[in-house]
């Protein structure tokens, strides 16, 4: 039987298939296979790992990690040829992505082109809380990026009134975000449009903003359709603060995130005085605040307040929890700097309250929660662009690498790699 790929006449029937492209899952009972192992992993660890290794790969390991001799021994089996073609690729990626940082770079070499285009997604969708309080300000604080990377269309969805309205606060950040569209959709439903698309609602490349559990849920089960900047959790708040904070300011903060339901505050201090006094001056605050009822459940349900012997030991706890925002009431934020290394955002002393980086700062107040600030980061410009590598090999360079190349595809079992490399090679001489 003769191999023949499918032949589409037309942009519509093509860009018609490949709006579907992804929209079909068939994973069924590997899916459920999957869940099993995940769950199995995280309860039993390492008893888990080695029983599904040997149902799956065949072989019972004692131990997991490979030792350091069979590095050694591996040198001398794939033998000199393929180790310079290993070392000689993986000396052209370093230098590639030395070069990255670099935006838009475009590089000429022995008659060849090396570089990468960045390019704006085409249409991102955000999502807006509009529950207990329209949340505008997370409008503002999505849209915009979007807009400043280049985002051809930014779309806004967001739960309506009981009266089928949309705040207004929400429509006039619309309109100075330059929002093109603003649908009166909110829940999981909303997070469906925008990533399949309905009669009204056009697809979306992209979504991001925070919502509740059910946006969130939904978000995580579109991904992959569309992409998404986070699955934000309850929003958390750290402050480190030593003997020269005031007491004021630290409830305040404290409170400040606390008055977001499901919240975690933390307080980390090298003040003992200022560790006995927190208590009763939230209690005093908590007297007159509107929010105290949901306040409160924060405190007492998820609140931490840790002492340490010194600064350095408050980084360190900084670092393991990985906060969404990290203040510093400290008298020298500074010298502190070049020791934090996990936080969604940070704050640095006294006058830098996170509640003015909720509104207009300028970095956006979408930040990594639950422990992700440990690889991720605050919603920014790159979150809206995406990179293509650019290759335009020349003659000369194709003759210098060209035989590694090929040389490596044999040793993965790729001849046809091979042979396309050893093709153009041949054409060159």
């Amino acid at each position: 039987m003769i191999a023949v790929m499918r032949v589409i006449h037309g942009k519509d029937e093509a860009i018609a298939l490949f709006h579907r492209r992804g929209f079909a899952s068939d994973d069924g009972d590997d899916a459920g296979v999957v869940r099993e192992v995940l769950d199995a992993v995280r309860r039993r660890g390492d008893e888990a790992v080695r029983e599904f290794s040997e149902r799956y790969d065949g072989v019972r390991l004692e131990h997991f990690r490979v030792p350091a001799e069979s590095f050694d021994r591996a040198a001398d089996e794939v033998g000199e040829a393929l180790g310079d073609a290993i070392a000689l690729a993986a000396d052209r990626i370093t230098s590639f992505y030395r070069k990255q940082p670099s935006p838009g770079f475009l590089e000429e070499e022995d008659g060849s082109l090396l570089g990468q285009l960045v390019r704006p997604l085409e249409r991102v969708g955000c999502y807006v809380p509009g529950g207990t309080a329209p949340l505008f300000s997370s409008l503002l604080m999505t849209a915009v990026p979007a807009r400043v990377a280049g985002v051809d269309e930014v779309v806004a969805v967001t739960p309506p009134r009981r009266d089928g309205t949309v705040a207004p606060a929400i429509l006039v950040a619309a309109r100075a975000a330059g929002v093109s569209t603003v649908y009166r959709i909110g829940g999981a439903q909303a997070i469906a449009a925008l990533a399949y698309g309905t009669e009204t609602v056009q697809r979306v490349d992209k979504i991001v903003g925070p919502g509740n559990r059910f946006v969130v849920l939904a978000k995580q089960a579109v991904y992959g359709l569309v992409g998404i900047e986070s699955l934000p959790g309850p929003t958390e708040t750290m402050v480190l603060a030593d003997e020269g904070a005031q007491l004021e300011h630290v409830v305040a903060d404290l409170l400040a995130q606390a008055e977001h339901a499901g919240s975690q505050p933390v307080l980390v201090t090298t003040s003992r005085s200022l560790a006995a006094a927190v208590p009763d001056a939230l209690e005093r605050s908590l007297a007159d605040l509107p929010t105290a009822a949901a306040a409160r459940a924060s405190l007492t349900d998820r609140g931490y307040l840790v002492v340490v012997e010194g600064l350095d030991d408050g980084v360190e706890v900084a670092n393991a929890y990985a906060p969404e925002h990290l203040c510093l009431l400290v008298d020298r934020p500074m010298e502190l700097l070049p020791l934090v290394r996990n936080a969604g955002g940070l704050f640095l002393g006294h006058s830098s309250m996170e509640a003015l980086g909720d509104y207009l700062a300028g970095p956006s107040h979408v930040m990594p929660t639950g422990g992700t600030a440990r690889f991720s980061s605050f919603v920014n410009v790159s979150d809206f662009q995406k990179l293509i590598p650019v290759v335009g090999i020349g003659e000369e360079l194709l003759s210098a690498v060209g035989p590694a190349a090929a040389r490596m595809a044999r040793a993965e079992g790729l001849e046809a790699h091979a042979r396309a490399i050893e093709a153009r090679i041949a054409k060159t001489c």
